[in-house]
């Protein structure tokens, strides 16, 4: 049998109903190369594939064709610049989330005494995607990073720990047991509801991270009704939603009593984060 080249395996991959870019980052994965190196991937198209390749290959395609996410399959994926450890523990960071880490660090206060530091919580944390954005980004923020799951935040402190980052990390069910008061809480929390037919789609990563009651704003109220007792005055609440849920979300902050109500557009337009501060006297 024939050892076939490295297009040839791309062209097999494909065969079996593999986009071209994700066979050519299982490819990559497969060959122990960065996801980096496509264009190595084209210079070199005519070289065998080697035969450990050859089985992580075909086990990764199978898995892919299945229709499980490939970053579950790789293992990593890409979040504002930042390499993260993913698998099934834990929700995909998605780009459109890095809206919620933008507006956070607009809002944050920059600059604070080394020994009085901007305190931010990231609840519902996952990977740690948003709170290690945040603490890459702006090293002297005190970033916490809480999820009432031990094995999600297992995964995000393997993160913190590859891309040392300090974090403090906190179990429990939302607010539940939260003593400190932050300038700001951000969360992307499970906001589909139960009967969402493109659950489907999604039916790789943790049921836990994706819904939220009926609606899907189950989580949302709670997050929305517990967290003024945890901000301190001018402190902002920002969360990210569903595409057509921005208008619920500014009600609830405004029945809250939040104050400078406002909404963020992600790249594709679409109002994917909403949120609100609280007044200057608490």
């Amino acid at each position: 049998m024939s050892v076939p080249s490295l297009a040839q395996a791309l062209s097999q991959a494909q065969s079996l109903g593999v986009e071209r870019l994700d066979a050519q980052l299982l490819l990559l994965h497969a060959l122990g190369r960065p996801a980096q190196q496509r264009a190595w991937l084209m210079a070199h198209d005519a070289d065998e594939l080697p035969a450990p390749a050859q089985s992580i290959l075909d086990a990764c395609v199978q898995r892919r064709a299945g229709g499980e996410p490939l970053a579950y399959i790789t293992g990593h994926k890409e979040f504002f610049g930042l390499d993260l450890l993913v698998d099934s523990r834990v929700l995909i960071p998605r780009p459109d989330t890095e809206t919620l880490v933008e507006w956070a660090l607009e809002v944050l206060p920059a600059h604070t005494p080394a020994s009085e530091p901007a305190r931010v919580l990231d609840l519902g944390t996952g990977s740690g995607a948003i709170a290690l954005a945040l603490k890459a980004t702006r090293n002297a923020l005190q970033v916490s990073a809480l999820d009432a799951s031990e094995d999600a935040l297992n995964v995000a402190r393997e993160n913190a720990k590859r891309l040392k980052l300090d974090l403090d990390f906190q179990q429990g069910s939302w607010l539940s047991g939260v003593r400190d008061k932050y300038h700001a809480i951000v969360s992307n929390p499970p906001y589909v509801a139960e009967l969402d037919p493109h659950l489907n789609a999604l039916r790789h990563e943790p049921a836990q991270a994706l819904t939220s009651g009926a609606d899907g704003l189950q989580d949302i109220r709670h997050i929305i009704a517990s967290a003024g007792a945890h901000l301190l005055p001018r402190g902002w609440l920002l969360l990210e939603h569903g595409f057509d849920q921005a208008a619920a979300v500014r009600a609830l902050l405004q029945q809250a009593g939040f104050s400078n109500i406002q909404s963020r557009r992600d790249l594709s337009g679409i109002e994917r984060c909403s949120g609100g501060r609280t007044e200057q006297n608490k």
